[in-house]
C-alpha cells in the first residue's frame, strides 16, 4: 500500500522508524498478522498551505494503522470529516478508506504519535521520542494560524512544539491558548467512539470548536 505524502518526506519518519522499541515490536507483529495493512508511521494528510492544523493522538488499530490515513477506517473519522465538510475544509465523499475522494482545503491532520500504540496508550517516552516529527510538521506548515488539539496528549504535545508552557495552558474542551509565536491553540475532546457514545462529545460541541477556529483565524 502506498500513499502520496502531504508533506515532504524528510519531515516524516521512515516506514521502518526504529525509535520506539515497543511500537516497533507491535508493528512487526501486525505485519505478520495483517500484511495488507499499512502497519507503519502514518503521515500527515491535508493541504500543505493549510491555515488550520488538527492534531490527534495516534493511529488506531483498525483505523489509520490499517488504512495509512489519519482518522480513516474507524468511527472517530466519521465525525471529524463530516465536521470539516460542514465548515468548508473538506470536499469529496468520505467513505472511511484512504482511496476515497476526500480532499482537505485549508486544513492538515497530524498526530502526536506516528505509530500505533498498544491499547491506544503511548508511554510518555514514546510521546517525547515522536515529538520531533510533529515539530517538523508544524514548522513546515508556514501558513498555519490555528491549531486544534484533539485530546489531552495532543494538547500537551502541541503546547510544547509551539513554544508554550503547560502550567499556563490547561486542557479543557474549547479552551483557547495564545502561543508565544501568535498562533492560537484550541482544545477539543477527541472524537473517539467512547467519547461520542458516552456523550462527552457531540456534534454541536465539535462544531463549536471549528466555528471558533474560523473566528480567531488571522494573519500573524
Amino acid at each position: 500500500m502506498t500513499l502520496a505524502p502531504s508533506l515532504s518526506n524528510p519531515v516524516e519518519p521512515s516506514r521502518d522508524c526504529p525509535r520506539c522499541p515497543r511500537l516497533v515490536a507491535a508493528r512487526d507483529a501486525l505485519r505478520e498478522q495483517n500484511p495488507t495493512w499499512w502497519n507503519a508511521p502514518v503521515p500527515a494528510f491535508g493541504d500543505p498551505d493549510a491555515w488550520l492544523a488538527i492534531i490527534g493522538l495516534a493511529p488506531g488499530l483498525h483505523g489509520a494503522n490499517r488504512t495509512g490515513r489519519p482518522f480513516t477506517g474507524d468511527h472517530s473519522g466519521v465525525l471529524l470529516f463530516a465536521t470539516l465538510g460542514r465548515f468548508g475544509l473538506a470536499t469529496g465523499t468520505f467513505a472511511n478508506r484512504a482511496n476515497d475522494d476526500v480532499v482537505l482545503t485549508g486544513a492538515m491532520i497530524l498526530n502526536a504519535v506516528k505509530c500505533l500504540p498498544p491499547a491506544n496508550k503511548p508511554t510518555p517516552e514514546e510521546i517525547r521520542t515522536c515529538r520531533p516529527f510533529l515539530d517538523g510538521e508544524i514548522a513546515a506548515l508556514a501558513n498555519v494560524r490555528v491549531v486544534v488539539a484533539l485530546g489531552q496528549i495532543a494538547h500537551q504535545s502541541a503546547v510544547k512544539v509551539m513554544g508554550g508552557r503547560l502550567p499556563k495552558a490547561n486542557f479543557a474542551h474549547l479552551a483557547e491558548h495564545r502561543m508565544p509565536d501568535g498562533r492560537m491553540l484550541i482544545d477539543s475532546y477527541h472524537p473517539s467512539r467512547y467519547n461520542q457514545n458516552t456523550g462527552r462529545l457531540d456534534e454541536a460541541m465539535f462544531d463549536a470548536v471549528f466555528a471558533r477556529a474560523l473566528e480567531v483565524r488571522q494573519p500573524l
